[in-house]
């Protein structure tokens, strides 16, 4: 079934201020919040474990936290720990980390998707509490096993834009992260991409899909959300604006295009409060809405 989010940005937002903005997206009936982890504003697990303690239903996103910046022994406690006090409510998510930043401190991987063809299934083992060995380019363990793994792994996501790394997302990851500033139709195309890359690995199941979409609300919406996109052609379909219903009408596209959450992303320095008080609105204003699956 369907859900929605919404996003609390590391910039311009400093980390004393998620307790609070947490705290408004639950109780503005806000299914899920997400979080990233950008060089060099805040931590993405101190940061989702804050915003867990002080909330009771909120569910908490990881969208991402780069694969170089962490040994997969050390991603697999963080995410470990936090599944095992808040159980069912925190979403990893990793990535390749932006280039630049990566090279800035020493931690840029040669192959990126080496990088992630190795640690995702390392990390998924781990999590399920198995004993991992691997000698590859990038992950080397030696019969590692967590002494405290979740009780039920949680989803593990990818982040995921070009071809290569969408097919490889479907077959090494969960779930995958699909950013901003994209149209319906090539959603749609990359959700093709990530069941191919599934289908081709032998998996069962479906991969959940994640995708982040650019959005404003009230007075100059439109003009504002095309503003963030830059100069990218069909500025328009690249987001959502308007009044609640219309956002709403939106976000069933994005739905039948294959997104299990489409998480509304503010295009600007709003009124967080009230940015999640019209993406609650949201959430029950999308037809057929069914919460979470």
């Amino acid at each position: 079934m369907s859900r929605s989010g919404t996003i609390f940005s590391p910039y311009p937002h400093p980390p004393e201020e998620l307790r609070d903005a947490a705290r408004a997206a639950e109780d503005a009936g806000v299914e899920e919040l997400w979080l990233w982890e950008d060089c060099f504003r805040s931590s993405a697990w101190a940061a989702a474990a804050a915003a867990l303690a002080v909330t009771d239903h909120l569910r908490i996103g990881v969208g991402i936290a780069p694969f170089p910046l962490r040994n997969v022994a050390a991603s697999a406690m963080e995410v470990a720990t936090i599944e095992r006090m808040f159980p069912g409510r925190l979403l990893p998510g990793f990535g390749h980390g932006v280039q630049d930043w990566m090279r800035q401190i020493g931690a840029k991987a040669a192959s990126p998707l080496t990088l992630m063809q190795e640690q995702l299934p390392a990390l998924r083992s781990l999590l399920a509490g198995d004993t991992v060995s691997a000698e590859g380019r990038y992950v080397r363990l030696r019969e590692v096993a967590l002494d405290w793994p979740p009780a039920e792994a949680p989803l593990v996501y990818a982040a995921a834009e070009g071809p290569k790394t969408l097919a490889l997302a479907g077959a090494v990851a969960d779930g995958v992260i699909l950013d901003s500033r994209h149209t319906v139709d090539e959603i749609a195309e990359a959700v093709g991409v990530v069941r191919a890359g599934r289908a081709d690995a032998g998996r069962d199941g479906r991969t959940d899909v994640v995708a982040y979409v650019l959005t404003a609300f009230g007075p100059g919406a439109r003009e504002r959300a095309a503003a963030a996109v830059g100069d990218r052609p069909d500025a328009a379909d690249r987001v959502l604006a308007g009044s609640v219903s219309e956002v709403a009408e939106g976000v069933a596209r994005f739905q039948a295009a294959g997104v299990d959450d489409v998480v509304l992303l503010p295009t600007d320095d709003v009124d967080l409060a009230a940015f999640y008080a019209a993406v609650g609105q949201v959430a029950i204003a999308v037809p057929n809405a069914g919460g979470v699956s």
